[in-house]
């Protein structure tokens, strides 16, 4: 029944139509009187809209800019796994030189020993020639980690951190997502309150029309007519207003959907205020929903296994590494020699080489204990984020059944309004009433109208904050 009332709603402006005036000699002077001569109705905006649906801004909103910035993070974290695992992979490097030394006359000191005296020498100083010579040099180096505690663990920290990055990537999309929904229903509702205005206004112009042939007829004073101008001029501003602010969520939509500003959307009609809306899930169901799928408390798990494997980093210290180098080099002072002939030249080494660091000044047992230190500081995050979910779960739940509660309300308060209107019109036909008691009644009506129409999107937008407290608003192949 509620989703049928908001629906008459919505219809209702596109339901009326101006009827023919009929002519001077057979118009009812209760009836309303030709429009001719009242002021016309604000125009709406004509300018060419783009519809778009709610499924196509969830979909853009999970691609604005903070959630490709998320992604671009998860690229980064990726390249430093590729970084982490080149260092446990064979290093090869080859070098090559050539180059040529000059050297001139010298003045050198031989020793030689004294003819006289076997136990002495003499020294005579002798000038060398000058002579050049000639240096090539071609070598391989072969590198290969065997064992290392520390390179193997970061490689896995590299991993986690990986993951932390795509579930943090995931939780920027949800919260993307939602304000995209949040925009889509509050422009959608500013269409949909212009609508309920516009039929203010249509209604507002034909109790003008009866109060102004009933001033003809002699029935009513002209002050009835004079609020009853009042009263439509009045409608018609507040619907000009309203007009202002759908240039507004226009423009904030199209911003967060990443289009131009200039851009005016028109949000489609989702359908859900053409059908009842659903209750809302059990308590215990969204708390564990939420306990196991919200992509923030992955990421902080994911930051507390990185925190313990920092600690592994820092004992891996005590354990001794070993790694294995080979090496062929070829090395001359003719370039034939080096890089032409195969037989000559050639020196090949090859060494496994343990490394242990015996005492580095109490450092390892120093970041040790740091570590640990950073894994209770990411066990206090996830134990609180943990408790504030919940919370936001429960809060989000307590308000979609709040806003369900206060739809049904706001149905009854519409058809109530609506009763009313017809008995305040009906006395005013008959004389018996005034414009004021018609004017109230209308006010009411519209005021019943609007908050049906609020209730009814609110209803909306705190079941999707309610999937998204869950973890449950994304679709599940993204997940």
């Amino acid at each position: 029944m509620n989703a049928l009332l908001v629906a008459a709603i919505l219809s209702a402006a596109q339901a009326d139509s101006p009827q023919a005036p009929p002519s001077a000699a057979t118009q009812d002077p209760l009836a309303p009187a030709s429009t001719a001569s009242v002021p016309s109705s604000p125009a709406v905006p004509t300018d060419a809209t783009t519809p778009i649906s709610l499924d196509q801004a969830r979909a853009l909103g999970r691609n604005n800019a903070s959630a490709i910035q998320a992604l671009l993070d998860v690229e980064v974290a990726e390249q430093d796994v590729n970084v982490s695992r080149s260092a446990l992979l064979p290093q090869l490097s080859l070098a090559a030189s050539a180059g040529k030394t000059w050297t001139s006359n010298q003045i050198r000191a031989n020793f030689i020993p004294d003819p006289t005296n076997a136990n002495r020498v003499i020294t005579r100083e002798v000038e060398a020639p000058a002579y050049t010579i000639a240096n090539y040099d071609l070598g391989l180096t072969l590198t290969q980690v065997i064992y290392d505690r520390a390179r193997f663990k970061q490689l896995q920290q590299s991993g986690v951190l990986r993951d932390v990055e795509k579930s943090q990537a995931l939780e920027e999309a949800d919260t993307s997502e939602l304000e995209a929904i949040r925009r889509f229903f509050v422009l959608f509702r500013t269409q949909a309150t212009l609508q309920v205005l516009e039929a203010t206004v249509k209604r507002s112009e034909e109790q003008l029309e009866r109060a102004r042939a009933l001033f003809q007829a002699g029935r009513v004073g002209k002050n009835e007519e004079i609020t009853a101008l009042v009263n439509l001029g009045n409608d018609r501003i507040t619907f000009t207003s309203t007009l202002a602010q759908l240039v507004t969520d226009q423009t904030q939509l199209a911003i967060w959907l990443a289009r131009p500003g200039t851009e005016p959307l028109q949000a489609a009609d989702p359908g859900v205020l053409q059908t009842e809306p659903a209750p809302a899930p059990a308590m215990d169901t969204a708390l564990t929903q939420a306990r196991e799928h919200r992509p923030l408390l992955a990421a902080l798990q994911g930051q507390v296994r990185s925190a313990e494997l920092q600690r592994a980093i820092a004992r891996a210290d005590y354990i001794p590494s070993l790694s294995a180098r080979g090496s062929y080099t070829r090395g001359g002072p003719s370039a034939e020699a080096v890089f032409t002939e195969p037989r000559l030249q050639n020196d090949l080494t090859a060494s496994v080489q343990l490394s242990w660091d015996l005492f580095n000044g109490f450092a390892t047992g120093a970041q040790s204990k740091r570590a640990e230190a950073n894994i209770r500081r990411a066990q206090v995050i996830l134990a609180q984020t943990v408790r504030e979910i919940e919370g936001q779960v429960r809060s989000a739940h307590r308000s979609l059944e709040a806003q369900l509660v206060a739809a049904r309300l706001a149905a009854d308060n519409r058809e109530a309004a609506v009763q009313g209107l017809r008995l305040a019109e009906e006395r005013f036909r008959a004389g018996a009433g005034s414009t004021l008691e018609v004017r109230d009644s209308q006010l009411s009506l519209t005021q019943a109208e609007l908050s049906l129409l609020e209730n009814r999107i609110d209803v909306e937008i705190a079941r999707f904050t309610l999937l998204r407290a869950m973890g449950a608003l994304s679709p599940g192949e993204s997940k």
